[in-house]
């Protein structure tokens, strides 16, 4: 089969990666940390990444096959004492983007509007008034709220199911400079029951990832850090068609972050996919991050 043929029958196979893609539950570093009881902050992402480069089972089918997309997520974030020994931060995040295409995958471009809202709130067993030492089990629900239209090649910020997580995360105070955060997360998915031109039903097998981050504090409110992840998992099917397209990612991020003002703080990230089996592999991602301190 000719790759432009090979191409064409995996731009589907991409819109349902790039979901699986998304719903991996990637934090920035020091999200665990847990913060003084009524704390409340609001976030602004605005994150860009790119690629070139078309995956299915772990090979390269296309180097042009470009893919671009900006995003931007408000997020709100409140916490909350739960007696003397447990906190909960109940929050949710609010994502929306565009996305590009060129090359082998020109006309497959996707403005989704406002894409699902998210629903997190953490439960908090470990409580540290300076947010090095902390241990949090996580739920996370996405809600099929996003505009969806099936009859897009791509819908990336709008899946037309439903989506639970469960993330555990641990963070270690390992000097007066350094910290060290470990999690493990699984997502599951309901099914899409209105999926492609056909309206045909869509399944996905559960999504892993486990992420290890280290960060190096500068002074008490700056920091560079960098984030290693594998993300393993995810086979779909179409009307109980499996297409074998599990992934297998890999990605690392690099972080430098700081309060400019006492109720300020900016973070920026850079990073890249390192190995990927399905997909287009992001060759950049830039990510700024915006937090405003509430009292």
């Amino acid at each position: 089969m000719a790759v432009a043929d090979r191409v064409r029958r995996l731009a589907v196979l991409l819109g349902l990666l790039w979901a699986a893609s998304a719903a991996a539950v990637t934090i920035d570093d020091g999200d665990y940390a847990y913060l003084p009881d009524g704390s409340k902050f609001g976030v602004v992402y605005v994150q860009h990444f790119e690629g070139r480069g078309l995956y299915a089972k772990g090979q390269q089918v296309a180097s042009n096959a470009r893919l671009s997309a900006d995003v931007v997520m408000l997020r709100g974030v409140w916490f909350l004492d739960w007696g003397n020994d447990y906190g909960v931060v109940p929050q949710f995040l609010q994502p929306m983007g565009t996305v590009r295409t060129g090359g082998a995958l020109a006309g497959a471009d996707a403005t989704n509007g406002m894409g699902d809202l998210v629903l997190v709130c953490p439960l908090h067993l470990i409580k540290d008034p300076t947010g090095r030492d902390a241990f949090a089990l996580t739920p996370w629900l996405w809600l099929p709220t996003g505009h969806y239209d099936r009859s897009n090649a791509l819908n990336p910020f709008a899946e037309n199911r439903w989506k639970f997580a469960a993330q555990a995360g641990r963070i270690w105070k390992v000097s007066e400079a350094v910290s060290f955060e470990l999690l493990g997360d699984v997502t599951v998915y309901g099914k899409n029951d209105d999926f492609g031109p056909a309206g045909a039903t869509l399944r996905q097998h559960p999504l892993r990832e486990l992420q290890a981050h280290t960060r190096y504090f500068l002074t008490p409110g700056t920091f560079v850090g960098g984030m290693v992840a594998h993300v393993w998992g995810g086979e779909t099917q179409v009307n109980g068609i499996h297409l074998d397209d599990r992934q297998s990612l890999t990605k690392v991020l690099f972080t430098l972050a700081g309060f400019v003002t006492p109720d300020v703080q900016l973070m920026l990230s850079v990073g890249r996919d390192v190995a990927i089996r399905t997909g287009v592999r992001e060759d950049s991602r830039v990510n700024f991050r915006f937090l405003r301190v509430f009292k």
